[in-house]
């Protein structure tokens, strides 16, 4: 071997064995809490969520046109969304514009300013299905806290948190009057021994946006180095042609024995995959620009045709539009919302029950593909249609194992440079996802690798968990043989500078005597 080589592996064993030393703490808590993640989810009110506790809409109480209400809360502008749903029993217009949200009463015009405790206590208790004479108010939360840390919470505040015996705790929004986060003892827990390790949760930094990015951005790609280190090291001292390593119980193609040598092997086995885990853990912050996610040209705005405005709602008011599909659904919430310049009202029951009621027209269950085809050709220009074709089941860049993603969508694929590809949902016209050429990157490096989203596999019950789980439990060993070892190590060092000062301190003594006179005493 070269006197370089040998260098080389020296310092390449020293860079792993310290990294080890300095992370194999936190690499051990990612993969435990990794295979909690598998089972239980940080906790979050979902959209399908809000449905299911929603009681339907009765289409005697809006008496309000969309314009009366628009022009009562004194909006400018076009809203981002526009939809109605029940507030405490009541009716609502929601107009969104963005992150922020104005409401109105759709039985009388009044605008919604502020909830009283009373309101929001019954909100709260009805979320739950818990009795609100159980509840304790723990307060107006104006500041985060573990579940309410992420930002989207921020122009909801204050947040009204009640608690009850059996450990649910709601938050009801001052701003909106909904139920905006509901966690139960269960789901605290799970979130506790999994999301919150996993993604370096912790209130104290999640609330620092930035600073929380670029602590996992670099925590996770220096642990991806040091990996790579290991998995070289490891290649680099293995001998797998011959034995070459003499120890008392025979020869070994590896040359340490004990916690080192279960850490060797288990790297060599194991080691890609905690790579891989790592590297795609980094990329689930989007640390390269050229990984963004969404296909090029912005369809979206093609796909509605018009902006918001409440005017062309007066053709037929809300009312109507429920009472046409009264005896299909029962509708919880009616969006209004345009598709290719026409109004249309979206009535939903739950995620996969919905209709189309174009005004004046006939409800529909979904759009016509080739209707919209035809928008995505026209807005696509001067790029053509490669390919468009409707999708029923979830495939390779279009899969959601909880069913969130909605189905039927049309597929559209451009042949513009970024090679765009569009899912757009039949049952709102609008685009449920799309992807550039960094999008696929992503999907694969990031959802392929840390999640094991691969075809076939992901969709497979026990096959992704039998699979998964033994990776994980296998990364989990190697941190654990790296947490015993950096731990033998710091206290073999420690001790050994200990032994120094004690010496040092021992040595100077005679120095210190020998330079006195005799006779003379300390």
């Amino acid at each position: 071997m070269s006197r370089t080589t040998t260098i080389l592996r020296k310092y390449s064993i020293l860079i792993h064995r310290w990294m080890g030393v300095a992370f194999c703490v936190l690499f051990a808590v990612w993969f435990v809490s990794g295979i909690v993640m598998m089972y239980w989810y940080y906790p979050e009110v979902t959209a399908a969520g809000r449905l299911a506790r929603s009681a339907p809409l009765d289409a005697s109480r809006i008496n309000v046109s969309p314009e009366e209400a628009y022009g009562r809360l004194e909006l400018t502008g076009s809203p981002s969304r526009v939809r109605i749903n029940l507030l405490d029993g009541r009716p609502v217009y929601r107009f969104h514009y963005g992150a922020d949200q104005f409401v109105a009463y759709a039985d009388d015009g009044e605008p919604f300013t502020e909830i009283p405790a009373g309101m929001a206590l019954r909100i709260a208790s009805a979320w739950t299905g818990q009795p609100s004479s159980a509840a304790k108010f723990r307060g107006a939360m104006t500041e985060e806290d573990q579940w309410t840390v992420n930002q989207s919470f921020r122009p909801l505040r204050p947040l009204l948190k009640y608690s009850w015996p059996n450990g649910e705790e709601a938050y009801v929004s001052q701003v909106t009057g909904e139920v905006v986060q509901h966690t139960t003892r269960g789901s605290r827990m799970g979130a506790y021994f999994g999301a919150i390790p996993h993604w370096l949760y912790f209130t104290p930094l999640r609330k620092e946006r930035e600073l929380w990015g670029q602590v996992v951005i670099w925590s996770s790609g220096i642990g991806a180095i040091m990996t790579i280190f290991g998995i070289v090291v490891g290649i680099w001292l293995y001998s797998p042609s011959r034995k070459r390593y003499r120890f008392p119980d025979g020869a070994s193609s590896i040359p340490y024995a004990g916690q080192k040598r279960w850490h060797t092997m288990l790297g060599l086995i194991f080691g890609l995959f905690a790579f891989t885990w790592t590297l795609s853990g980094m990329l689930s912050m989007s640390p390269f620009a050229w990984l963004g996610g969404r296909a090029v040209p912005d369809l979206a705005a093609a796909l509605r045709g018009a902006e918001w405005q409440p005017g062309p709602f007066s053709a037929e008011h809300p009312r109507d539009a429920l009472a046409k599909v009264a005896s299909q659904l029962r509708v919880k919430e009616l969006e209004l919302a345009f598709f290719a310049g026409e109004p249309v009202y979206l009535a939903t029951e739950a995620p996969q029950r919905s209709r189309i009621v174009p005004l004046g027209g006939t409800p529909q269950e979904d759009l016509d593909p080739g209707r919209v085809r035809e928008v995505l050709a026209m807005a696509a220009q001067p790029h053509l249609l490669a390919e468009a074709r409707v999708v029923r089941q979830y495939e390779s860049y279009y899969i959601d194992r909880d069913h969130g993603l909605p189905l039927p969508v049309l597929f559209a694929r451009l042949d513009d440079p970024e090679n765009s590809m569009y899912y757009v949902d039949l049952r709102t016209g609008r685009i449920a996802q799309s992807y550039g050429a960094g999008g696929r990157w992503n999907r694969w490096l990031y959802h392929g690798l840390h999640s094991m989203d691969l075809p076939w596999l992901y969709r497979h019950r026990p096959a992704w968990d039998i699979v998964v789980l033994t990776l994980m439990l296998g990364g989990t060993a190697i941190c654990i043989t790296a947490v015993v070892i950096g731990w033998r190590r710091l206290r073999r060092k420690l001790a050994m500078r200990a032994a120094r000062a004690m010496y040092s301190s021992a040595s100077s003594g005679p120095k210190e005597l020998s330079s006195m006179p005799l006779g003379t005493e300390r």
